[in-house]
């Protein structure tokens, strides 16, 4: 083979290593033929040469590329080597936590030495009915295939569990025993699989130790058989054990320890059931503390005690025996404790010392005698010809029988236990196929091996040998079946070393020849081996310092045995004779029967397969240089040698041409798809950060407005309270103000006086002045009188004294006003100061209440909502346990039936006959059930006695409204579409000219009234017409016949008419009156709807405009700017509340529509019967239907529009303007009739003139066979109260037709929703009203084992379900709505009130029907699952609903072939078209929209967590793609829920996880940033689901790229912190608790019509 084509330049190869064992390098230069050096590079870019072997020339194993690293399935890469295998196994374990591998058909399992969560039953559930292939690999996997191809193939199975020690095979085969125990279940109610499953822990503490390599290692070998039947229904189980290590009994190595059972028994010394024992620690007792470490860390010895315990229970061993069996163990204990010494005198002879202690509990606990069991443990027998010699022995001796005797009691014990167990699992009834489970040694090389190692190494070789011939022979044979060309290959085989071991002459075989010889031992028993097997046995060997020992090359490595007593252990002959074999179990050979029945492997450990594997390479190596040999050897002559050289060379250079084309045109594409992939991802990254930018901004700006006005109201409040806290404050300052004000009117008053002096001063000084003046002119005058100066002088100078003391005094009041405007001045600074100060000391108080208001607030609400939903959580939790147990309780009902009905079957059979079991007796009693009720005295007749007339009419009638309604049915949907573009229409018309347009419609509106009018009055003249002939006809035909007696007033014509007459006057009557009611209301109604009309006004926009306007003038920005704001707001609300008000208005159309559609239906049924009334009746017939439809119509639509008074007026408007036309033709109806009266009464006196003389010749024999012509005789119409009145007799015929025998489709389709639920109310009512608690008793609990009965027979049945689901409810409703409670009586119509229940109260029964409702619930919920659970994944995962998304499936996942056959695949339209039947069946039954939504959200709860967890288990899913085909899947189911108007229903949010595992699919995963994203985003996924996706992210092309462990750690490091579950899968069985809310009916029971096609003829209406 040309290698230099591979070994090229960055090629990477696998380098041996000392301590890596394998490490990986790369090319640095390309590899030419020749070369003896490889120039490699490390992965930490250290460089080294690789040296090539110059003889074998061969080159290091290649790597394999990385997107095929971490694969589940070995055969899946492209280089199958032991560093190939190793590294996927290295990368799935360390990486990604897998343990689980494929290799072909075999599974490969490595030991976590941890606690794994993927074994729990939600795994056992994800598992069961999947294709080997489909899922990750499991041991599930496996076991699923084994039980299905048993099913199939109806052929028996094994699984064998092989691997060296500790490897994890104990576990293992558990785990597929549990599987089958839990996927199979029983066929009895003895429960089977749990007493399988309980045999493990007993098996355990007596056959398990700790031994250096495991904890929990087991000692004997198990294979056991698990029966099924022929359902495949486990029913029994037999176990067969291989080569018990008795040894171990008596000794064990250091760090060892001793079986289990005898650490749990000290463990449980304190127990008062074991003082007997005399027990104590593990420490001290010789047997188990020989290994130096008698506990195990992380187990309870003493706890596992119970559980043993528990287990024997179970199994049937009672106390008893277990007592007796911890006697035993105790008595070993002792037994081991024994001191033996020897004699001084006589080394052969030894003694145990009196009074021993161990020795007496040891004989007391077994019942044996002391001096016998010391003489005889010191001395031997032989027994010869003729003598018997008893014989002491030494010490040495003696000890090794008294651990013989030791390990023969403990070996007879296990087999006992073992028996014990087997008849507790032995099947009942006869097996039918059985799956076999082999768990056995693996292999075990210890620095110690013996005669046991030497067991299971050889038993380990003859099931490799087996699994070498079964893996190779599966395999050619597949290739062969494919029709592949595949030469037969001679694989390796083994068989030498079993030779060397099982042959003549071989070791066994020299084993026993010496065991027979008197004086063999072990030394001559190795020079034997020697000298037949060494340098003559390739695979035998002599160790070089020892002639007591050999070795063997084993399939797996060599061992040394050590020859030292391998005769005592084979012989076992000792003082004591050897118990007898099991018959199962007499040679060693029989653990190699058990693999024949087999079929599938699991390896644990990678040893075996590396080795095949590497097998499988070199034989594929070899075959290939044959051929290439071959053709080398074909070609000897130089011609062909040159022309094959020519050919070479093309081939070789084509190749590189082609390759390098390809390489282009690949990068070509390549570059090409980058362009416009990365443009369509720049596009829509771009298109979703502007819409996010957008959507940011709008919510950002209004978070802070809402901010704003949340601070300025706070602010308000805060600035008012700070008002009410400082009301002193104000006081104190107001005061301060107002004597500062006082102090400032003093001064201006001390001001105005100052003032005044001045003044006073000036008048004096002008005064003085004057006087001056006039004492100089007269100071001639002076000169007279000189007597008078002095006097002048003096009061001069007495003035200006005055004058100086106002200076002086004015001075001194300036100084004064001055040192008091100062001080004021600084007083009023101080108050400044303070105020400023108290202002801040309040903006700091107004800061601080805020906050503390706001945190407080906060922590409320945070409080509250935490409080909220934990109370939540607790009635959800309170709900769903009541709800769990009422499931177990119906269980177990159902159960006792099926018991019961088990037993009446066994009476009734003829002895000798077989009881089935209880699922096949429930079934078989459905299918009797109507048989049985059928056969009732007076049922039988009722039941033939179905009256159907006129068939051949009613088909008819029913096909011919079949096909008007297939054609109706396209021009509604035309007329609906007509109607909402003209409903957008005349919105539009109406905000442009609504006056106009209500005066186009009332004169439209008149129009249509005066044609209806006009039609009306033809149609009535023209009826009148008819009526006027038949009466001129009649006249006619009575002159003509002139037969007086018939219509004389006393004759039975003329009191048939005279009856028709007065009823038909009397319904006349009626009819006024309601009339007359009508129209009064119509009056009433109309002046409402002026008075509201006049009170409604629009806003003008125009003055809206000029008050901005003038804002703008004035400056007044800012309050617009708000005003508008708050506008804005204010207006958005209304155009929210108009938005819903629109889309009410739609449904309520589209509701209308639907009406519609069904009253065509009911008025061409009418029509149809009309036409086959006689004339007389047609007018009465339609005016009663007429009447009748208004009244429905009108309890309709007052129901519709209950939310929406102002629709429900203008309804009532065109309401009563139809009752005013039927009025006015009652008007001329009434006319009609008098004048016929009249014609009637002269008709009359006529008759009564012939009648004369004629009465007396007719005999009463003649007036009885006169015939009488049919006259319609109306009936009148009575006042019902709603009840139907029934017989005793007649409850279980009310309870067969209704119940039993009712079919829903029929009910559905033509009758009104609920009609049973009312039935039965109706008549509990009556028995209500007569007082008669027997019968209401009696109604309730057949009616409650009624719905019990059928929904059992029908099980499966998703509409019977769904139809007494709705049925039930509504009756619990109906119990509620007339129960006479206040919180459920004001939801009535005065009238329901009146019919509610007067004289019992049935609360109680309400329960026991909400909890049939429970029940019903939970089994629709089962229904639905199982009808949607072959759906899911198929439609919701493997098919592609976007085309060519997928694109190719991830590289290197291999697909097995399905082991079953298809049963058809399923798409996502498949699960739209159940959800839409599941929801036409719901709405058909009339169930109640709140639970409908709830059983949506069950739906996508279930829809959801089954694609989720399958996901979950499927690496080949885990894809970009994959993740864009889910994103779809849940869109268009989204779309499903808003087509149904179900998206409040809680449905979308069970569909989380399943977003966000897509979603995590698709986005980025490499950097920080990205892990960051992912801990935000996936919110509902839990850690362990998150990492299992990352894990199992596969890329399917080169444009995607694995996820890190690195990234994953990180992943992990940012989620450590979060608490959620452990468990990896949801739990796809889980049932949200269902409430039922109170949804009372607007219907009155005095209307409902019982039709005659549900055969209640026997109820009467009261």
């Amino acid at each position: 083979m040309d290698w230099d084509f591979v070994y090229v330049k960055f090629a990477r190869v696998w380098i041996p290593d000392t301590e890596d064992v394998w490490k990986s390098a790369e090319l640095l230069k390309d590899y030419k033929p020749g070369d003896t050096v490889l120039h490699l590079k490390f992965e930490d870019e250290q460089e080294t040469q690789y040296n090539i072997d110059p003889q074998t020339k061969e080159l290091p194993p290649l790597r394999n590329p990385d997107i095929l690293v971490g694969e589940n399935d070995l055969t899946a890469l492209s280089y199958l080597h032991e560093p190939a295998v190793l590294h996927n196994l290295k990368v799935r374990f360390m990486d990604s936590k897998l343990i689980y591998t494929y290799c072909g058909i075999v599974l490969v399992a490595i030991n976590p030495y941890e606690q794994l969560p993927i074994y729990g039953e939600d795994i056992i559930n994800a598992y069961s009915g999947q294709n080997m292939g489909d899922m990750d690999p499991h041991i599930f996997a496996v076991a699923e295939e084994a039980y299905k191809q048993m099913a199939r193939d109806e052929r028996n199975q094994s699984i064998i569990v092989s691997g060296e020690s500790g490897a994890g095979k104990t576990v293992s085969a558990k785990y597929a025993m549990r599987y089958f125990a839990t996927v199979s279940g029983s066929a009895s109610e003895t429960n089977v699989e749990e007493k399988v499953l309980a045999s493990n822990p007993i098996m355990e503490s007596i056959g398990n130790a700790k031994t250096t390599r495991n904890d929990n290692s087991s000692r004997f070998g198990k294979y056991i058989e698990i029966g099924f039947d022929k359902r495949y229904r486990i029913i029994g189980a037999n176990m067969r054990t291989y080569l018990l290590e008795k040894s171990r009994v008596v000794f064990q190595a250091e760090d060892e320890r001793n079986y289990h059972i005898l650490y749990q028994l000290c463990a449980s010394k304190h127990l008062p059931e074991f003082k007997a024992l005399r027990l104590s620690n593990a420490e001290n007792f010789h047997y188990t503390n020989l290994g130096g470490n008698p506990m195990i860390e992380g187990i309870d010895d003493a706890k596992e005690m119970m559980n043993t315990r528990q287990a024997c229970s179970l199994l049937g061993i009672n106390d008893s025996y277990q007592m007796g069996v911890f006697h035993i163990l105790g008595a070993i204990l002792h037994l081991g404790n024994v001191t033996i010494k020897s004699n001084e005198r006589d080394a052969d002879n030894c003694f145990i010392p009196p009074n021993t202690e161990h020795l007496i509990i040891f004989c007391e606990l077994l019942g044996v005698d002391y001096e016998q069991m010391s003489h005889w443990l010191c001395h031997r027998k032989i027994v010869t010809g003729s003598e018997t010699y008893i014989k002491p022995m030494p010490k040495f001796q003696a000890i090794n029988a008294r651990d013989a005797l030791a390990k023969h009691i403990y070996a007879s014990l296990f087999n006992w236990i073992v028996l014990h167990v087997n008849q507790a699992l032995q099947a009942s009834v006869k097996q039918h196929s059985f799956i076999g489970v082999l768990d056995i040694y693996g292999f075990e090389t210890f620095e110690i091996n013996s005669f046991e190692q030497f067991c299971i190494n050889y038993a380990n070789e003859k099931l490799q040998q087996q699994f070498n011939m079964h893996v190779f022979k599966l395999e050619q044979e597949e290739y062969m079946k494919e029709q592949i060309p595949w030469t037969l290959i001679d694989f390796y085989d083994n068989q030498p070393c079993i030779n060397l071991i099982e042959a003549k002459l071989g070791i066994l075989d020299l084993l026993d020849e010496e065991c027979k010889m008197p004086k063999g031992s072990d030394d001559t028993w190795a020079q034997k081996l020697y000298n037949t097997h060494l340098n003559k046995s390739a695979l035998f060997y002599k160790p070089r310092l020892s002639n007591k020992a050999f070795i063997i090359q084993h399939f797996a490595d060599k061992v040394e045995y050590q020859c030292e007593g391998f005769l005592e252990k084979k012989s076992s002959h000792y003082s004591f004779p050897a118990p007898p074999p099991p018959p199962h179990c007499k040679d060693l050979t029989s653990v190699v029967r058990v693999i024949a029945a087999g079929r599938f492997w699991i390896t644990v450990g990678p040893l075996l397969c590396s080795s095949y594997a590497q097998f499988l390479r070199r034989t594929r190596a070899a075959i290939i240089i044959q051929k290439y040999q071959r053709m080398y050897a074909a070609q000897q002559k130089f011609l062909r040698i040159r022309s094959a050289t020519i050919i070479i060379q093309s081939f070789v250079r084509g190749f590189h041409g082609r390759r390098q084309y390809k390489a282009i045109l690949r990068e070509q594409k390549a570059t090409i798809l980058q362009k416009h992939v990365r443009g369509w991802m720049a596009k829509l990254k771009y298109r979703r950060i502007q819409h996010a930018i957008v959507y940011l901004q709008c919510c950002y700006r209004r978070m802070m407005a809402k901010r704003e006005l949340k601070k300025l109201k706070i602010e308000a409040r805060s600035v008012e309270h700070y008002k009410t806290l400082n009301i002193g404050m104000e006081n104190k300052i107001v005061q301060l103000q107002c004597k500062v004000n006082n102090q400032t009117k003093e001064i201006k008053s001390l001001l105005e006086k100052l003032s005044n002096l001045e003044v006073i001063y000036t008048n004096a000084t002008e005064k003085l002045r004057t006087e001056v003046d006039r004492l100089r002119v007269n100071e001639e005058n002076a000169k007279v009188s000189s007597n008078k100066i002095t006097s002048l002088l003096e009061e001069i100078a007495i003035l200006r004294k005055e004058l100086k003391e106002t200076q002086a005094q004015k001075k001194h009041l300036e100084e004064g006003a001055m040192k008091y405007k100062e001080e004021t001045e600084l007083m009023v600074s101080q108050l400044k100061e303070q105020n400023s100060l108290l202002k801040k000391e309040k903006e700091d108080l107004n800061l601080q209440i805020q906050e503390q208001a706001k945190e407080i607030t906060e922590s409320m609400e945070k409080r509250m909502e935490e409080e909220t939903k934990q109370l939540q959580i607790d009635l959800n939790d309170e709900r769903s346990r009541y709800q769990s147990l009422l499931n177990e309780f119906c269980r177990l009902e159902e159960r006792y039936d099926n018991l019961k009905e088990e037993i009446s079957l066994v009476n009734v059979l003829k002895p000798g006959h077989r009881r089935t079991d209880s699922t096949h007796s429930s079934n078989e009693s459905e299918y009797t059930y109507n048989s049985l009720l059928s056969s009732e005295p007076g049922e039988a007749e009722d039941g033939t006695r179905r009256p159907e007339e006129f068939p051949e009419q009613r088909g008819a009638l029913d096909m011919s409204l079949f096909l008007k309604l297939q054609k109706r049915v396209t021009e509604l949907e035309q007329e609906k579409q007509a109607l909402q573009e003209e409903l957008d229409r005349k919105e539009e018309q109406a905000l442009r000219s609504k006056a106009k347009e209500a005066e186009d419609q009332q004169v439209k509106a008149r129009g249509a009234e005066l044609e209806y009018e006009s039609l009306k009055r033809q149609e009535l003249e023209s009826e009148n017409k008819k009526l006027k002939n038949e009466l001129n006809e009649l006249h006619r035909a009575l002159n003509e016949k002139a037969s007086p007696h018939v219509t004389a007033p006393g004759s039975p014509a003329y009191k048939v008419l005279l009856d028709q007459l007065t009823a038909s006057s009397e319904e006349l009557e009626v009819r006024k009156e309601e009339v007359l009611i009508l129209r009064s209301q119509l009056v009433s109604q109309k002046e409402a709807m002026a008075h509201k009309e006049s009170k409604e006004t629009m806003t003008d926009p125009m003055v809206l405009l000029e008050d901005v306007r003038k804002m703008k003038d004035q400056g007044e920005i800012t309050q617009a700017y708000l005003g508008l704001k708050e506008t804005n707001r204010l207006l958005e609300s209304q155009l929210q509340g108009q938005k819903k008000n629109y889309e009410n208005e739609l449904e309520i159309l589209r509701g209308e529509v639907q009406n519609l559609k069904e009253e065509i239906n009911r008025q061409q049924q009418l029509l149809a019967q009309n036409l086959q009334l006689p004339p007389e009746a047609r007018i009465e017939a339609s005016l009663q239907h007429e009447i009748t439809r208004l009244t429905n119509e009108n309890l309709y639509y007052e129901e519709l529009y209950a939310d929406d008074p102002m629709k429900y007026q203008f309804y009532r408007i065109s309401l009563y303007k139809r009752i005013i036309d039927l009025m006015e033709q009652l008007e001329k109806q009434d006319k009609i009739v008098r004048k016929l009266k009249k014609q009637l009464k002269v008709f009359a006196k006529k008759i009564g003139e012939l009648e004369v003389g004629q009465t007396e010749n007719v005999s009463p024999a003649q007036l009885a066979d006169e015939p009488i012509r049919p006259v319609n005789i109306p009936r009148k119409e009575k006042d019902f109260q709603g009840m139907l009145e029934y017989k005793k007799d007649d409850e279980l015929k009310l309870i067969k037709n209704l119940i039993l025998e009712l079919k829903p489709r029929g009910v559905a389709v033509n009758l009104i929703p609920g009609l049973p639920a009312y039935i039965l109310f109706m008549c509990v009512r009556h028995a209500d009203y007569i007082n008669d608690d027997q019968r209401v008793r009696s109604l309730l609990t057949s009616t409650i084992n009624g719905i019990k009965k059928i929904l059992k027979k029908r099980s499966d049945d998703f509409e019977i379900v769904s139809f007494w689901l709705s049925n039930t409810c509504r009756f619990l409703h109906c119990l509620k709505q007339y129960s006479g409670e206040e919180a459920f009586m004001k939801h009535n119509t005065p009238r329901q009130n009146d019919h509610c229940l007067r004289n019992f109260d049935l609360a109680e029964y309400r329960q026991v029907i909400s909890d049939l409702a429970i029940q019903i619930y939970q089994q629709l919920t089962k229904v639905m699952e199982n009808i949607l659970q072959p759906m899911i994944v198929s439609g919701m995962l493997e098919h592609e609903t976007i085309q060519g998304v997928s694109g190719l499936k991830p590289t290197g996942l291999r697909k097995r072939t399905s082991s079953v056959a298809d049963e058809g695949t399923y798409t996502l339209d498949s699960i739209v078209r159940q959800l839409n039947n599941f929801h036409s069946t719901m709405c058909q039954h009339g169930m109640d929209p709140e639970l409908i939504k709830q059983i949506v959200r069950q739906m996508f709860y279930i829809i959801g967590s089954v694609t989720l967890n399958n996901l979950l288990l499927r690496k080949d899913m885990c894809s970009w793609s994959k993740g864009m085909q889910i994103r779809y899947n849940v869109s268009q189911l989204e779309e499903w829920l808003r087509d149904k108007n179900l998206q409040n229903s809680g449905a979308k949010e069970t569909l989380e996880p399943l977003i966000q595992a897509a979603q995590l699919l698709q986005v980025k995963k490499k950097t920080d940033e990205d892990a960051e994203a992912i801990c935000s985003m996936c919110n509902n996924l839990t850690t362990a689901q998150i990492v299992k996706v990352l894990n199992l992210y596969t890329p399917v092309n080169e444009f995607e790229e694995r996820v890190t462990a690195s990234f994953i750690r990180t992943i992990q490091v940012r989620l450590q912190n979060r608490k959620d579950s452990p468990q990896l899968l949801m739990d796809a069985k889980f049932i949200f608790p269902v409430t039922f809310p109170f949804n009372p009916s607007s219907l009155a029971l005095e209307s409902i019509q019982i039709p005659s096609s549900m055969n209640l003829g026997f109820l009467l209406r009261v």
